[in-house]
């Protein structure tokens, strides 16, 4: 596996719908195939206040005032890519990262750059989903923040701003993996 790399995303949206809202805010944390950082970066994006609903903007913090002087996407994107090592297979990790991979693919094809990533995604919802059946444990929800919770990597609130979160993602990861056992998974449902 030397020849991969993961990058641990986290983008904020101005809502759920890539055709509708706006990116706002991209994060990544690359590491090599033994989850060894090699790299981060983070950018705010301009985006278009009719594209960023009330919501989205009090989840993240985001404001127009704040982000007058964010580069736009299509240099956001040209970064990200110019970030990624060469000559590796670069496979998009996270919490729940489809969604993030949703985004930055149209991104790509909207702004006719290429995309830099591989096709397949490392989830940190499926590691935790996994975890649960071995040890037994009954998950009250698969989110990045139950996970993190559960671990005892944090305590009550946390800002939603991407780099957190991808760090947040990857340390989260680190722990999970750490705790699969080489065993059989348990024969007893969760109680």
């Amino acid at each position: 596996m030397p020849e991969f790399a993961f990058a641990w995303l986290d983008c904020e949206f101005g809502g759920l719908d890539p055709a509708l809202h706006d990116i706002t805010e991209v994060a990544v944390v690359v590491t090599d195939y033994r989850l060894a950082e090699l790299c981060a970066a983070e950018w705010k994006v301009l985006a278009r206040p009719e594209r960023v609903s009330p919501e989205a903007a009090k989840i993240s913090g985001w404001s127009e005032e704040a982000w007058r002087d964010a580069p736009p996407l299509r240099q956001v994107l040209g970064e990200l890519a110019a970030l990624l090592p060469r000559g590796r297979t670069v496979v998009p990790a996270g919490q729940n990262v489809r969604m993030d991979v949703q985004f930055l693919e149209l991104a790509y094809a909207h702004c006719e750059l290429p995309y830099p990533f591989d096709y397949h995604v490392i989830d940190l919802a499926s590691l935790f989903y996994a975890w649960s059946l071995v040890s037994g444990e009954t998950l009250a929800a698969l989110s990045l923040r139950q996970a993190a919770f559960t671990a005892g990597l944090i305590q009550g609130q946390v800002p939603h701003r991407a780099m957190a979160d991808a760090r947040l993602a990857l340390t989260t990861f680190r722990h999970y993996i750490g705790r699969l056992a080489p065993r059989e998974p348990s024969e007893d449902p969760p109680p």
